[in-house]
């Protein structure tokens, strides 16, 4: 897939996102980074390249009362989208607010692949495993998360929560070289 669709499908994925944010702060930081990917797509290739998102049922077009036309994600190009996010998929680590951020879950064995490559993605991004089901963090990534839950359809199986304080901070502080 061209880097061109994989915006597209990025930057429509972007609004699901917007429609999901909890909060303004959530909403300001998804619009600021689809608008940085906006200025970066030509036009021509994004007219050609729609044309041929369209032809491949990956987005949908639905033309409103208004003659103004709306494009949609299908849900094969959803798939795809969240694919490509997935992989791609980086925590901002700049500023620590003092809070820790903890996963916690219980998987069933019948879903191991899926609590093992939620363990693997969990490490990628940096999360420290307190406990083989017990992982913390110490920036803002709640809508990381929540992504990567749904991603893996495990739900119902995990817990996010935010703590303010751990006994052994000192120890989880030098670990992601806070002091």
């Amino acid at each position: 897939m061209s880097p061109t669709k994989q915006k597209i499908l990025l930057l429509l994925l972007a609004g699901l996102a917007f429609g999901y944010s909890y909060t303004p702060q959530q909403q300001w930081r998804t619009l600021k980074q689809t608008h940085q990917e906006w200025k970066k797509i030509n036009e021509k290739k994004l007219r050609d390249e729609i044309r041929q998102l369209y032809q491949s049922k990956l987005i949908g077009k639905r033309e409103n009362p208004d003659q103004s036309i709306t494009l949609f994600l299908t849900n094969k190009g959803k798939f795809k989208a969240l694919t490509y996010h997935f992989e791609k998929m980086r925590i901002n680590q700049d500023n620590w607010d003092d809070k820790w951020r903890i996963v916690v879950f219980d998987i069933p064995e019948k879903l191991k692949k899926g609590r093992d490559a939620l363990r693997r993605k969990l490490k990628e991004l940096g999360f420290y495993e307190l406990q083989k089901s017990v992982f913390i963090f110490p920036f803002e990534c709640q809508n990381e998360i929540e992504f990567i839950i749904e991603f893996f359809g495990l739900r119902r199986y995990v817990r996010v929560g935010i703590l303010e304080h751990i006994d052994n901070e000192a120890h989880l502080k030098k670990i992601f070289k806070l002091i």
